[in-house]
């Protein structure tokens, strides 16, 4: 059974070989033109996504065509050259072509998972017994599309990680902000520090104030509540494994584009028409 269905794997392997092209399948440059033959593309990036989705390791999902080595060799390969921040910036390309991105309300929140293994994104877990955790602060627009994303340490606060948050949200948009923006934030960034950095960046706030019952002052800002329930879904960002933090910003922003390109699938289902068109909500 494969991770993902078939409707949201190929658009989005489409949207990679793009960025990727495929190599011969022997170096033309070897002396003896006898080495094994390279492993396609589309093998590994279909391995990738499993560990993406299931969070296994990479023994566990090579297969008699690629191996564990195959896999975190391209891996590292792809990580390098920024391959995942590309094709979640094209995913968001085409959202904002087809549906449209509302940039006029963003929100922002931080989401600690776990990092049993260490590494350059592992720290002491404040909500974990002081276990090794990982912090992604998230920034999305007004639907909850994942704009960018800052991974940092479990014990980082998420208030210094606005800043970053939005730097990447800005690079990953191909065009400006709206003249007017509203950043909608919960009371953990209620502080001078977040006002003044939205006031530097001309951004409008309402934030919740510490003291008041959440339900009474949710405002606009649940829907990156529910994106980070939906990144929560992949196994490999729920428990990461991994210790370099390129492949885990790798990760991060592919499992951010495959939540682009699925939202992007399920509102323009009713919008327009193709021949591979899901006929409901469940892909297939």
């Amino acid at each position: 059974m494969p991770a993902l269905p078939s409707s949201l794997l190929e658009p989005i392997f489409v949207q990679f070989a793009a960025l990727c092209p495929e190599q011969p399948g022997f170096d033309p440059g070897h002396p003896l033109g006898c080495h094994r033959r390279r492993i396609a593309n589309r093998v590994v990036f279909e391995l990738i996504i499993a560990a993406l989705v299931h969070g296994s390791g990479y023994e566990r999902v090579a297969t008699d065509q690629c191996s564990d080595r195959t896999i975190r060799r391209r891996l590292h390969l792809w990580a390098q050259a920024g391959l995942g921040e590309r094709l979640h910036e094209l995913a968001l390309d085409a959202y904002d072509r087809m549906i449209g991105l509302d940039l006029a309300d963003l929100s922002a929140d931080g989401a600690i998972t776990k990092a049993p293994c260490g590494g350059d994104r592992a720290g002491r877990s404040p909500v974990d017994r002081g276990k090794g955790g990982m912090k992604r602060s998230t920034g999305v627009d007004g639907y909850g599309i994942p704009l960018g994303i800052t991974s940092a340490t479990a014990n980082r606060h998420d208030s210094p990680l606005l800043r970053d948050t939005f730097e990447q949200c800005s690079r990953q948009l191909r065009h400006h902000w709206p003249q007017q923006v509203t950043a909608h934030l919960d009371r953990g960034y209620d502080s001078q520090r977040t006002r003044d950095l939205l006031n530097e960046i001309g951004f409008d706030a309402q934030i919740a104030r510490k003291g008041v019952p959440a339900p009474i002052q949710i405002g606009k800002r649940w829907v990156v509540e529910r994106t980070n329930s939906w990144l929560n879904g992949f196994g490999k960002i729920r428990r990461c494994t991994d210790r370099d933090s390129q492949v885990i910003d790798f990760y991060l922003y592919l499992a951010a584009a495959v939540v682009t390109i699925r939202q992007l699938i399920q509102r323009a289902r009713t919008l327009y028409r193709w021949d591979t068109r899901p006929t409901t909500r469940r892909l297939k």
